[in-house]
Order: C-alpha cells, then sequence, then structure tokens
C-alpha cells in the first residue's frame, strides 16, 4: 500500500464516517443526557462494534454472510428491531430536564457505564450492511502483491482514529445542544426529531435488498 493510497483511504473515510448515520445520532442523543465524559463509554462501544465488523470481514467472514443468506436476514431484523425500538423509547421518554454536570447523575438514575458501552456496541453491531460494505470497501487499498496483514492492520487503525474523531465532534455537538433544551417542550421536541430519525433508519434497512 503506498502512501498516495493511504491518503485516498484517509479522504474516504473522513467523508463517510462524517456522515450522520446511526452511531452518530447515538453519540450525539447520549451526549445531551450524560454529559461529553459520561458519553465516552457509548463512543469505543459503538467503536469497537465496528472495529469488530471490520476485522471480521478481513478474515472473510463477511463470505459467510453472502453464503448463508438466512442469516444475514436474520441479522437484518434484529437490527431493524433495534433501531426501531430506539426510536420508540425516544418519542416516549420523559422530557424532564438535563442535568448538565459532568459526572453529575442522569436524571438521578445515573446509567452504569457498561450500559452505555452496551448499548454503543449494539447499535454498531446490529447493522448486517456494515460487513459486506467492509469486505467491498477494505480490499480496494490493499497491495494483494505485499503482507497484507500489516496493510489491514494501518487500515483498521486509520479508521478508528477517524471515527473516534467524528463521535467526538458529535458528542460534543450534542452536549452543546443540551444547553439550549433545557425546557421540557424543547427536549420533548428533540427526542421526537432523534426517534423518528431512528425508525427512518430501521425502515431504510428494512427496504434493503438482500446482498
Amino acid at each position: 500500500m503506498t502512501l498516495q493510497t493511504w491518503w485516498l483511504f484517509v479522504v474516504a473515510v473522513f467523508v463517510l464516517s462524517g456522515t450522520p448515520g446511526p452511531n452518530m445520532l447515538h453519540v450525539m442523543k447520549r451526549s445531551t443526557e450524560v454529559g461529553f465524559r459520561r458519553s465516552i463509554p457509548t463512543m469505543l462501544g459503538c467503536l469497537s462494534a465496528i472495529l469488530l465488523a471490520l476485522l471480521l470481514s478481513a478474515i472473510g467472514l463477511a463470505a459467510v454472510l453472502t453464503a448463508l443468506p438466512a442469516v444475514f436476514e436474520v441479522l437484518r431484523y434484529l437490527g431493524i428491531a433495534y433501531l426501531v425500538y430506539l426510536g420508540v423509547r425516544a418519542w416516549r421518554e420523559d422530557p424532564a430536564p438535563l442535568v448538565l454536570a459532568e459526572g453529575a447523575p442522569d436524571r438521578g438514575n445515573p446509567l452504569p457505564l457498561w450500559k452505555l458501552y452496551r448499548d454503543g456496541f449494539l447499535i454498531g453491531i446490529t447493522n448486517p450492511k456494515l460487513l459486506l460494505f467492509a469486505t467491498a470497501f477494505l480490499p480496494q487499498f490493499v497491495d494483494n502483491a505485499a503482507p497484507q496483514a500489516p496493510q489491514y492492520g494501518i487500515l483498521l487503525a486509520t479508521f478508528g482514529v477517524i471515527e473516534l474523531g467524528w463521535y467526538a465532534v458529535y458528542a460534543f455537538g450534542g452536549h452543546s445542544l443540551a444547553r439550549h433544551i433545557q425546557r421540557p417542550r424543547w427536549k420533548r421536541l428533540f427526542n421526537r426529531i432523534s426517534g423518528t430519525v431512528f425508525i427512518g433508519f430501521g425502515l431504510a434497512l428494512f427496504q434493503a435488498r438482500t446482498v
């Protein structure tokens, strides 16, 4: 892999990662609820799910999903169900004012850090298109004539840094947004907008064709 190829990968990933999706929306929403620092486990959960999917695709697991469409369909419907669940939960969420102090209790009932991580991981891993996308995307930047393991290592590390950087941008934006939605009316509106977007992602996944 040449330096020019790596830079092309950097630009492509920067644009793709910055595009709003379920992960970015979830990170931003968590940041409005629990603050920037407590949203870090959510970021790490989303990131670890994506890196795991990329790693599995690099060793050829995605070929199994291609060969066994039924497995793909099961994962796809699980992803749909989870996204719709998040949307409905956001719609029904209590619009009480947020507690903005870092490390302060979240509405008197703070979510444990492992749950913040778990929710982020589930958001990332329940999108079966991720594996197939990774299988088609990563190999474009790998030189088959050179050792592949180091190249995949560089690509995964690069992807992780860029993706985490975008999470931080969205989380900071969400934390800043929280200062402007203290009133229950505005908090309810934000919850319903984000819930609608989550449901929209689920419906888009439902309409996606099986690869």
